[in-house]
């Protein structure tokens, strides 16, 4: 449990399995969801301003019954919570898969076997502002555009710069454990 926590919820998990305390999502050597966030503020989902996602006909268009936020998120629910939705500041336990829009998989918690359990505001903006919008219970597909994910720089070597992400997460719970 110890080396999924470091590896997602600290930038410096391909090169070291001990936090890091940058504040630099660019500087995120690895392709995990998590990179260090200290001050992260992201809004509540009470106080986010949520639209309709567009349809066009791009391929990267967001799936019918999805809502695009004012950050840029595409936010899809896959299967609806029935418990409670973290704050930025809580723990939470969950299940996911990292993709980049071509399908290649750069991280995932299945194929640890392994549940990952970090802090909510330690992880990218995309993260801490869509997980919010879940229930335990759920399952959702965040669409990360590279300005609340990794930026113009990436995390090289595995997620290139200017990268929009995506990611399936299931919320297994909210605390410690």
């Amino acid at each position: 449990m110890l080396l999924a926590f470091a590896c997602l919820c600290l930038m410096g998990c391909a090169k070291s399995e001990t936090p890091a305390t940058t504040t630099d999502t660019a500087a995120a050597p690895t392709g995990n969801p998590a990179g260090t966030q200290a001050g992260n503020q992201a809004a509540t989902p009470d106080k986010m301003a949520m639209a309709p996602a567009q349809t066009a006909a791009a391929p990267s268009a967001p799936a019918a019954g999805s809502v695009k936020t004012a950050s840029g998120l595409v936010y899809e629910e896959l299967r609806a919570g029935t418990g409670p939705s973290p704050t930025a500041s809580d723990v939470v336990k969950v299940n996911y898969r990292g993709t980049l829009t071509n399908g290649t998989e750069f991280d995932s918690s299945y194929k640890r076997n392994e549940p990952a359990v970090f802090p909510l505001n330690r992880v990218i903006p995309c993260w801490t502002e869509g997980v919010q919008h879940m229930k335990v219970g759920g399952k959702a597909r965040l669409t990360c555009p590279s300005a609340i994910a990794y930026g113009a720089a990436g995390s090289p070597p595995v997620i290139p710069g200017g990268a929009t992400l995506i990611f399936e997460i299931e919320l297994l719970g909210i605390g410690p454990n």
